[in-house]
């Protein structure tokens, strides 16, 4: 099927390459010509585990080709709407942004297309642009639908090629053929509903997901100073048939990047523009936020000011699997350290260099062992699993005080077990 994709980050670029990788016709469509650059050489715009080989793999078979061009979505039975919504500091999502370029292709839209919307955007966007559409038709019809992304950084081409299900709203069931033709590679599991029903969908599932973990970080929070273990306390809870072991209920590090957050505020604003009063939903971000402040509370409560002090930090990215920077809290914490006059020694297996804005508040180590060096402390930020290979006995002796943070417990079974270590993680003990 000829199918264009709108918007090449990592959610267009994976849909793209995920598409041609099935036997469809794929053309990927941004204005950045840059990005496109570099795609057509076979490059992805960020870091993917297995997506450049699929960018490669597209490009050699004849089935994927990328543009900046708008009139590339002509001959599309398929138009893909995937940009990755900007967000502020605040969780707060530039709708604006995806609305103003889906509609710089409205003119070259063929007859009797579908245009399915995936990007992040509140429940009545796709109505949005339904009425945009309405103003520049001249006469062609064109049916809207909505398809929340169900992407996981660094799971992303597994996420999308076998999916537990795959949630389409559509206003017509006359357009289910199309879709389902076109997504029939990776699932016959499609839950069909309406388009506000799928938008609203994404929300809720983000905000279940999200008040799951607030939920148990402050039961975590109040383990730790009654002396109660939050891994039991998990392992209570999804041992329960009416909760179930694949539950969000592990304690450690708050949620980061923007995709629960930024659900959560759409929801928390929704609400009261509709008139209904919200209670739970606003207190998520609150308590999250709080939380994301854990290892500087602990370290502080540990070492006392920071001023003089040296902390590596192993692990950088928003999460392992890929080099994406923006939102982790790696960085935030290495930037509250630096504004407290702690020198902070960082390492991450994929990033060897630090953008511009941070590069002056923290030094890269080549290895793992070498962050640690002079350290009072090491907190285990992103869980890299090469982290798991690294000797604790070479952690003790390299670290200048044996204190690990580890907020996860992802090297409960190597550090945690090291009788020289003092190893913190979550809802385990009072210091």
């Amino acid at each position: 099927m000829k199918t264009a994709v709108l918007g090449l980050w990592h959610l267009g670029t994976t849909t793209a390459a995920c598409l041609a990788s099935a036997g469809h016709d794929v053309v990927g469509i941004d204005f950045d010509s840059v990005v496109v650059e570099g795609l057509s050489a076979g490059n992805p715009p960020l870091f993917e585990p297995g997506l450049g080989d699929l960018v490669t793999a597209g490009l050699a078979s004849g089935r994927l080709r990328w543009s900046a061009e708008p009139v590339e979505v002509a001959d599309a039975e398929v138009v893909w709407i995937t940009y990755d919504t900007p967000v502020d500091d605040e969780d707060r999502a530039d709708v604006e942004f995806v609305l103003q370029r889906t509609q710089q292709v409205f003119p070259y839209l063929r007859d009797d297309v579908v245009v399915l919307v995936s990007s992040q955007v509140p429940v009545g966007s796709t109505r949005k642009l339904e009425d945009m559409w309405a103003a520049a038709a001249r006469g062609r019809r064109a049916r809207f639908g909505y398809v929340p992304e169900n992407l996981r950084l660094g799971k992303a081409i597994t996420a999308f090629t076998t999916p537990d299900r795959i949630v389409v709203g559509l206003r017509s069931a006359t357009d289910r053929e199309r879709v389902a033709t076109l997504l029939a590679p990776f699932s016959d599991r499609i839950e069909w509903m309406s388009v506000e029903s799928a938008e609203m969908t994404k929300h809720a599932l983000n905000a279940f997901l999200a008040t799951s973990v607030t939920f148990i970080n402050e039961i975590a929070s109040i383990c730790e100073q009654v002396g109660a273990d939050a891994a039991d306390v998990e392992r209570g809870l999804k041992s329960e048939a009416r909760i179930g072991p694949k539950a969000y209920l592990s304690p450690g590090s708050a949620f980061a990047g923007g995709a629960l957050a930024r659900d959560v505020v759409f929801l928390s604003w929704l609400g009261p523009a509709h008139g209904v009063s919200l209670h739970l939903l606003p207190a998520v971000k609150k308590s999250n936020d709080v939380h994301r402040m854990w290892a500087q509370r602990r370290l502080e409560q540990l070492l006392g000011p920071m001023a003089g002090q040296t902390v590596a930090i192993w692990g950088l990215a928003y999460k392992p699997g890929t080099d994406t920077l923006r939102r982790s809290g790696a960085v935030e914490l290495g930037r509250w350290l630096a504004e407290r006059g702690a020198t902070v020694q960082v390492h991450d297996p994929v990033i060897g260099q630090l953008p511009g804005e941070i590069a002056g508040s923290m030094r890269v180590a080549g290895t793992a062992l070498d962050a640690l060096d002079g350290a009072s402390a090491l907190v285990v930020a992103t869980p890299w699993p090469a982290y798991r290979e690294v000797d604790p006995t070479m952690v003790h002796a390299r670290l200048k005080r044996a204190l690990v943070l580890d907020a996860n417990c992802f090297l409960a079974e190597t550090l945690g077990r090291h009788p020289g270590l003092e190893y913190i993680s979550v809802g385990r003990g009072a210091a």
